[in-house]
């Protein structure tokens, strides 16, 4: 498996990552010997960097990815986050140190390697939607004393919000990694965004964030599973699924990724998913893609995807990146 540095922080991280979230289900709902078969296997596999949160099952990921570990004591990157509530906006410091101080005691951790803002930014703070100044005023600095205190390495968000809200971020120098939106149906965060095409346009982040040297994580490479090309779901996935930056609906995100088929069918890629997969990496800013797993197979179908390399570029040409 290749790995990439992740930005400033020098650290070498798997192409493909481990994400451990509700999405697929596999560290939230699944048996415990397949959670540790599938860590397991993810590590012979080269994959070094597991992606969890607080939200994902309400602490049973971070639980059960703590297990795992524990038990299997492979040398891997782990990153969490913190996601604030409305009611957190008057205890912001304190907020983010009990949910850090939470977090690790789930995991049975004394540190972790990056430490995420999980909530959508914005220009006017609302529910959990995090206002921009309020991120980098009054997140950031409880951020840096928990990396001062030495129970996380790096620091890093979610790209989920508003663009304008997501560029300060970036232009901030705040943060060492990003995670962004990027997939096939609306690769706005690595280019033009497709005239027409449905969503939000990112305005290219994926440059700005090569521009200052910050590590990228890609998020929802798979549309939350409508570049499967099927609206079937795996008992332990999501059943429901809200699209971010793309169609209206799952339903519209999984028409418009059968509309990629003719590509699978020309022996370009042998799924939807793998085709997916190898448009991501293609990009070179990218330095990992999360995918979220219900079974062992995907784990291993998306190595497999990852391991055949980027598309080429003929075919990235006609899917107009």
């Amino acid at each position: 498996m290749q790995r990439r540095r992740l930005g400033r922080t020098n650290v070498e991280i798997s192409l493909l990552g481990f994400g451990a979230g509700a999405v697929g289900g596999l560290m939230t709902k699944g048996a415990s010997v397949d959670q540790e078969r599938a860590v397991a296997r993810a590590v012979e596999l080269g994959i070094n960097y597991i992606d969890t949160a607080p939200l994902y099952g309400d602490g049973e990921s971070e639980r059960k990815v703590g297990r795992v570990l524990k038990a299997l004591k492979p040398d891997v990157v782990v990153g969490t986050k913190v996601r604030l509530k409305a009611a957190d906006r008057s205890r912001i410091a304190d907020a983010v140190t009990q949910s850090m101080d939470e977090s690790l005691r789930r995991l049975g951790r004394e540190q972790v390697d990056l430490f995420q803002l999980h909530n959508p930014l914005v220009a006017n703070d609302a529910d959990d939607r995090l206002a921009i100044d309020i991120a980098l005023n009054e997140v950031v600095p409880a951020m840096r004393r928990l990396q001062e205190a030495g129970k996380t390495r790096f620091i890093g968000f979610s790209g989920v919000g508003q663009t304008p809200a997501l560029l300060r971020a970036i232009e901030s120098g705040a943060f060492d990694t990003m995670q962004v939106v990027y997939n096939v149906l609306n690769p706005s965060t690595g280019g033009p965004m497709p005239r027409g095409a449905p969503g939000q346009d990112y305005g290219h982040l994926l440059g700005r964030t090569h521009a200052v040297d910050m590590g990228t994580i890609v998020i929802r490479a798979l549309a939350g599973g409508a570049l499967a090309g099927t609206t079937e779901r795996h008992p332990l996935a999501m059943q429901a699924v809200d699209p971010i930056g793309s169609a209206p609906s799952f339903v519209e995100d999984v028409a418009r990724a059968k509309v990629l088929e003719p590509l699978v069918k020309q022996g370009i890629a042998s799924s939807l998913t793998e085709l997916a997969l190898r448009f991501v990496i293609a990009h070179p800013a990218v330095t990992t893609v999360l995918v979220g797993y219900s079974t062992l197979d995907q784990l291993e179908q998306a190595a497999a995807a990852v391991n055949k390399g980027p598309l080429p570029e003929e075919t990235l040409l006609r899917l107009g990146t």
